[in-house]
């Protein structure tokens, strides 16, 4: 955690640790607002990058970064800000968080958890077991947004709208979050080795 922390603030060396950590979690709410805007349409749930987001910043921040991270993100979104997919279109805040979707942004900041908490035993240290950690990220995400789709209408469909239409895109992000994950240790190692 310390190496991301000072590769994100580099120019920024002589800041205390919670002013590095306060600028790791604002990069890290803006890369999941960013994530969220690029998307593909679906219903009732947009396809976006979030999910790759979530895994990498999990892993990358460790446990507590990374969900305190996912945390600020959400409540940014629940104070107004359009920081989710389909945001301000589709409705903002808690109303917003409410809808289909509500499941999985709860389910993001379980599925960051656990990958930090992965992180942190040493599943970011190679491919197999980032794939493993990352597929076990994904697969809670769709734990918590199936239950709260099933909840708004019913498990056929909740599994027909949130569940089938993902399956090849969240393979990719698990494989491209899998692959670019040791290469930023790499480079953050390069970095501090200078």
């Amino acid at each position: 955690m310390n190496t991301l922390l000072t590769a994100l603030t580099p120019r920024l060396p002589t800041l205390p640790a919670p002013a590095r950590t306060t600028v790791a979690v604002v990069v890290g709410v803006a890369l999941l607002t960013l994530s969220a805007k690029l998307q593909i349409p679906f219903w009732p749930v947009p396809m976006t990058m979030q999910t790759y987001v979530v895994l990498v910043l999990g892993m990358a921040y460790g446990l507590r970064l990374g969900t305190v991270t996912v945390l600020a993100y959400l409540l940014a979104g629940a104070v107004g800000l359009p920081v989710f997919a389909g945001t301000p279109e589709k409705g903002i805040g808690v109303p917003y968080m409410l809808g289909p979707t509500g499941g999985y942004l709860i389910g993001f900041v379980a599925a960051a958890a656990l990958c930090g908490a992965l992180a942190e035993r040493g599943f970011d240290r190679s491919l197999l077991r980032t794939l493993i950690a990352m597929t076990l990220g994904h697969a809670l995400i769709f734990v918590f947004g199936l239950a709260w789709l099933a909840h708004l209408m019913g498990w056929s469909k909740a599994y027909a709208a949130g569940l089938a239409p993902f399956w090849t895109a969240t393979v990719l992000k698990t494989l491209l979050g899998a692959l670019t994950l040791p290469f930023a240790w790499k480079l953050l190692s390069r970095t501090d080795a200078k």
